[in-house]
């Protein structure tokens, strides 16, 4: 296993395990994130871990151009219900994408470090959140890291009304000009919306294709 350093730098991704964990240790700092997801490396840890870094192979991806949406999905988006932001509360997202009790999971990877750590990537542009409200109040969102407005990485979604999050995913991919959503790894919802595998290799060149 690869232990980080002050430097600002990764093995390469063939060195990662096979579950995709590549190195241990380093620091949240924005120089250093910026460089992990610029190839193909995000950071997810429990409090009290070291940080932790990721690059799995195959990678869970949804190109725009394959959006599902279903019916039900549809008719929903035409009634209204809801409203759609960008960037309006963004700590507001990370906070209650930390709260959000999840399947399988004790705690959550989005620590107080990681919040501040992201919130300094929103100040700089890099980081962005997307929030759903229902008279006026916040009910779902999520949010992410955006590489050259092309590529965008999710980090986390939550709801707290029915479908609040599939309304705030879907209208945020077709408003805007990113050409791939870096899901990271599978789930059920994300597969139902379009969300599919995609080799390491073939990601990593869609990231250098629309660098940082």
């Amino acid at each position: 296993m690869h232990f980080l350093n002050h430097k600002i730098e990764f093995p390469d991704l063939s060195e990662a395990t096979s579950d995709g964990l590549l190195a241990v240790g380093g620091d949240l700092s924005p120089e250093r994130l910026i460089h992990a997801y610029s190839n193909g490396i995000f950071p997810w840890y429990q409090d009290e871990e070291p940080i932790l870094w990721w690059s799995p192979d195959p990678r869970f991806v949804l190109l725009s151009e394959d959006l599902k949406v279903s019916k039900s999905m549809k008719q929903i988006l035409k009634k209204e219900l809801f409203q759609v932001t960008e960037n309006k509360a963004f700590r507001q997202v990370l906070e209650n994408c930390a709260a959000t009790k999840r399947i399988g999971q004790d705690g959550t990877w989005i620590t107080e470090d990681m919040i501040k750590a992201y919130v300094k990537l929103h100040q700089l542009g890099y980081a962005k959140s997307v929030e759903v409200w229902q008279d006026d109040i916040l009910v779902g969102g999520l949010y992410g890291i955006a590489i050259n407005n092309t590529v965008f990485c999710g980090e986390s979604m939550f709801a707290k009304v029915s479908n609040a999050s599939k309304i705030g995913f879907i209208t945020f991919i077709q408003n805007s000009n990113y050409k791939l959503i870096d899901c990271q790894i599978y789930t059920n919802h994300l597969e139902s919306l379009g969300a599919k595998d995609m080799p390491r290799a073939e990601f990593i060149k869609h990231l250098k294709l629309h660098d940082i």
